[in-house]
């Protein structure tokens, strides 16, 4: 999977001399929205029982912190970037077309993405073939594909509520937007026998399910969760699409629908019952450690049982902890920054 990258953490090719840049004193994260909160706990609670600075966070989204991250090293360029999903092949290309050839992967633990709405609101039942056909660009008709004219939720299923599809969700660019398409759009997509007719090719298929419908039935409102949770609570004919985090952090305002009769929650998405979750990442660029103060012992900061064990300051945010094999994984990767 990363194949131009190691990940082990071996002694780099590229040496950059410390002389060379003038060294930064504080990190700098950048990335995910749905991880920031956590990163910026850690952070806080690094800057206050450590010797280093406080690091300074970004939340640009997975897409645009991965860009950033990638475009080189020095003291111009992030340290850590933040990703509500695993590096893609293309970013890893990037990230070596500028040298950059060890980064350390850090699965931190696991988010739900949830459908919420407004508590004023009737609470919604779901299931995710409704989702797709709400959302998706293009849905089945009579034997073909046809442009999603679904307005209201009714239209998909009378059980739905009469009232109009309106959902606010992320850009293209983020974690999270990949994720909900890839565990609800793309399982109800893919092997339609409309789908299968029309697109013989499987990988096409597959990107082809992943398209969301353009006519303002969904609306695109940036990498930032809490301003789709501020439109929930003023539109409360509208549902969102954000982590299980925002969700935790905002249950007196909004409430997430169930979703194949299963409820958003803490053990639901820890057991794996709840079927939309994913896992939550921290890459660290190893040519930056002992280049910019404290890169390592921020990551050793992040995987310690004190921020991410069962009972961490991080799962008590709502961190949906790893399993003791993950957990070892990620300790080993994080020990291994030179």
């Amino acid at each position: 999977m990363l194949k131009q990258i190691t990940f082990c953490l071996a002694a780099s090719a590229f040496v950059l001399s410390a002389s060379a840049v003038e060294a930064r004193e504080q990190i700098r994260i950048v990335g995910s929205s749905t991880v920031y909160p956590f990163v910026t706990v850690a952070a806080e609670e690094f800057g206050n029982y450590s010797k280093f600075k406080t690091p300074i966070i970004e939340a640009t989204g997975t897409g645009g912190g991965f860009k950033l991250f990638c475009s080189g090293i020095g003291e111009k360029y992030p340290d850590f970037s933040n990703a509500s999903r695993a590096i893609k092949q293309s970013e890893i290309d990037r990230c070596a077309e500028n040298d950059i050839n060890e980064i350390a992967e850090l699965k931190i633990g696991y988010d739900g993405i949830v459908l919420a709405n407004s508590i004023a609101a009737e609470k919604f039942q779901l299931t995710k073939n409704q989702i797709f056909l709400a959302l998706a660009k293009q849905v089945p008709l009579n034997g073909e594909l046809v442009d999603n004219y679904y307005q209201k939720w009714n239209e998909v299923d009378p059980s739905l509520p009469d009232q109009k599809i309106e959902v606010y969700g992320p850009p293209p660019t983020s974690g999270t937007r990949d994720a909900f398409v890839e565990l609800v759009l793309e399982p109800s997509c893919k092997d339609l026998p409309e789908f299968l007719a029309a697109i013989p090719d499987k990988k096409q298929r597959a990107k082809n399910c992943h398209l969301v419908r353009e006519d303002g039935r969904y609306i695109e409102v940036g990498e930032n969760d809490n301003l789709i949770v501020q439109k929930l609570i003023a539109n409360k004919q509208a549902l969102g699409i954000f982590g299980f985090s925002f969700l935790d952090e905002n249950g007196a305002t909004v409430q997430g629908s169930v979703i194949e009769g299963v409820e958003p929650s803490f053990e639901n998405i820890s057991s794996g019952s709840y079927g939309i979750s994913r896992p939550l990442f921290v890459y660290v660029k190893n040519a930056h450690s002992g280049l910019i103060p404290g890169v390592k012992e921020f990551a050793l900061e992040l995987v310690s049982d004190n921020a991410i064990g069962e009972e961490g300051y991080l799962v008590e945010k709502g961190l949906i902890p790893l399993s003791e094999d993950d957990l070892d994984k990620t300790r080993e990767a994080a020990a291994k920054i030179k």
